[in-house]
């Protein structure tokens, strides 16, 4: 695990986070909660969906190079506002 791209994924996650609660005001989490949601859904995520794709192979052996920084960013964004979009719909159908 490298700890840059842990870091550009878990930014990532949290932007990803508060696009997904802006894009879905009634079921959002608060503006906190989607970050925080984000960024542990982007690192998580991310690492996990990095492993999964095969992602970031080449780029621990040559360093950060373009391709592993848009592939972390890409992972972690996506894996951050799928979990705050996940959480905020579970804790609006709890509420009711």
């Amino acid at each position: 695990m490298d700890i840059a791209s842990l870091l550009i994924q878990l930014v990532s996650g949290a932007l990803g986070g508060n696009a997904a609660g802006a894009y879905n005001k009634d079921t959002g989490l608060s503006p906190l909660g989607n970050t925080i949601a984000g960024a542990l859904g982007g690192g998580i995520g991310g690492q996990i969906l990095t492993a999964l794709l095969g992602l970031g192979g080449t780029a621990a052996a040559s360093g950060l190079d373009v391709g592993s920084i848009v592939s972390a960013f890409a992972t972690g964004g996506v894996s951050g506002g799928l979990t705050a979009l996940v959480l905020g719909y579970l804790k609006s159908r709890v509420a009711t």
